[in-house]
C-alpha cells in the first residue's frame, strides 16, 4: 500500500521551519511562516532546540524494532509520523528539511538524474561532476540564507549550527540543503553529542542541526533486519539519551528521519533484460525510484514495455503521468528534462538496478529507499522539552 506524501501537513519538510519558529526564528518556505508548520507539529516556544536527522530510521522501523532503542521508544506516545518527500531518498528529503520545499522546486530528485544541460549522470549525494556547482543546480535559498540575509540587514539574530563530520563541511550536497548554517565537525556520535550541547550552552546559538549517518549505512549494507542493524540502534539510543539529559534545560528536542527503508529480496538488472534496455539511454534515480530517460519520442513505448516486464511490482508513469499527481510538487521550468521520460516506482521488495552504470556495491545493497511503500515514507518526529 502506497503512503503518499502530505507537504501541507505531516511532513519532514516542515521540521526545520517549525524548530526555527519555535525559538524566535521566522522564515517562509512552502508558501508559507514557519509558524503555520510549527502548528502543524505541536511545538512549544522554547529557548533553544535540537534537530536530529537520523539517516534511514524510517517508523515503520521504529515501531518493529523498538526493543533495541528504550530511549526512542519512551517518546513514541507523543510521536507524531511524518512523510518523506517523494522520492524517499536522503538528497531529496535532506534538502527539503533544510530549505522547506519539495524536490520539484530544489531539482533533488533522487540520487543521481540526468543533466539537461549535458545529457550526463548527476550524482545529487556524492556530487560527482565539478563542473555542476550545488548553488547553480539548487537555487532556492536555504532556511539559514534567509536568516542571513536578515542578518545582512541588520537584525540581530543568534546563530544556528550544523554538527556532523567534516568531510561534509563544502560538500555538494551540504551546499544544496545546508548553506549558510555554521558548521562545527565531529566525527563519533558520542563527540558529536559533546559539541551539540556545547554550542547550544553558548548564548549567541538558538539552535543546532545533528546529522547521523551509520544506521542508514548499515541498513544499506546488511539490511534493516540484520543484527547488525540492531547494534547501530542500540548505540544511537544510548547516544540520544544522554544527549536528552546534559542538554540545556527547557531545549526543544526533536529527532526525526529523511526516509526509511525495505529489504530487498527481488532485483533486476536492465542490463540484462533486453525489453528494458531498449530505447533506454540512461537509468539514474533510485533503485526503488528509477528515473528512466529514453530516446527521443520512445517514453510512452518504454513506459509500455516496463509495466509489461514489472507488472505489479511497480509503478511506471510517464514524466507527464508523474507530474500530474503533484507529487513533486510544482517543478521548476528549467528542471522538468531533469525528470525521467519515464519512472517506475517499486512496490513490494523489488528493485531495478543498471549494471552497465552502477558499481556492484550498489548492486548488492540489501536495504534501499527511494518509494512509496509506509516503510519508506513514514518517519518519526519525536518531541520532547527536555
Amino acid at each position: 500500500m502506497s503512503t503518499w506524501p502530505d507537504p501541507d501537513g505531516r511532513h519532514v519538510r516542515a521540521v526545520m521551519p517549525a524548530a526555527l519558529d519555535a525559538v524566535g526564528l521566522t522564515t517562509t518556505s512552502h508558501g508559507r511562516p514557519g509558524s503555520a508548520d510549527r502548528a502543524v507539529l505541536g511545538l512549544p516556544a522554547a529557548p533553544k532546540a535540537c534537530v536530529v536527522l537520523v539517516d534511514g530510521l524510517g517508523m515503520q522501523m521504529l515501531l518493529a524494532r523498538g526493543g533495541h532503542a528504550p530511549f526512542l521508544r519512551s517518546l513514541l506516545p507523543d510521536a507524531l509520523t511524518l512523510t518523506s518527500t517523494f522520492p524517499s531518498t536522503t538528497a531529496a528529503a535532506v534538502t527539503a528539511v533544510g530549505t522547506g520545499e519539495l524536490p520539484g522546486r530544489t531539482g533533488m530528485l533522487g540520487y543521481s538524474v540526468r543533466d539537461p544541460a549535458d545529457g550526463g549522470l548527476l550524482g545529487l549525494v556524492q556530487w560527482d561532476r565539478t563542473s555542476v556547482s550545488p548553488r547553480a543546480w539548487q537555487r532556492r535559498d536555504t532556511l539559514f540564507e534567509q536568516l542571513g540575509h536578515r542578518r545582512a540587514a541588520g537584525a540581530e539574530l543568534p546563530e544556528v549550527v550544523a554538527v556532523g563530520p567534516a568531510r561534509f563541511v563544502g560538500s555538494g550536497l551540504t551546499e544544496a540543503a545546508l548553506r549558510g548554517l555554521r558548521h562545527a565537525s565531529a566525527e563519533s556520535l558520542a563527540d558529536r553529542v559533546d559539541l551539540t550541547v556545547a554550542q547550544l550552552r553558548r548564548p549567541d546559538v538558538a539552535a543546532v542541526y545533528l546529522y547521523w549517518g551509520e544506521v542508514d549505512h548499515t541498513g544499506h549494507e546488511h539490511g534493516w533486519g540484520s543484527w547488525q542493524w540492531g547494534a547501530a540502534v542500540e548505540e544511537l539510543d544510548g547516544e540520544l539519551a544522554r544527549l536528552a539529559r546534559v542538554l540545556p534545560a527547557g531545549t526543544l528536542l526533536l529527532v526525526t528521519a529523511d526516509h526509511g527503508m525495505v529489504d530487498v529480496t527481488d532485483r533486476l538488472d536492465v542490463a540484462a533484460v533486453p525489453a528494458l534496455a531498449e530505447d533506454v539511454e540512461l537509468v539514474a534515480g533510485e533503485p526503488r525510484a528509477c528515473h528512466v530517460y529514453t530516446a527521443p519520442g520512445r517514453g510512452a513505448a518504454v513506459a509500455q514495455r516496463w509495466r509489461e516486464v514489472l507488472g505489479d511490482r511497480a509503478w511506471v508513469p510517464t514524466r507527464e503521468e508523474l507530474l500530474a499527481t503533484g507529487l513533486l510538487g510544482e517543478v521548476d521550468p528549467a528542471l522538468l528534462a531533469a525528470v525521467g521520460d519515464v519512472m517506475a516506482v517499486l512496490t513490494g521488495t523489488s528493485a531495478v538496478l543498471d549494471s552497465r552504470t552502477q558499481p556492484p556495491t550498489s548492486l548488492a545493497l540489501v536495504g534501499m529507499h527511494g518509494a512509496l511503500t509506509a516503510e519508506e515514507m513514514e518517519v518519526p518526529l519525536l518531541r520532547t522539552v527536555v
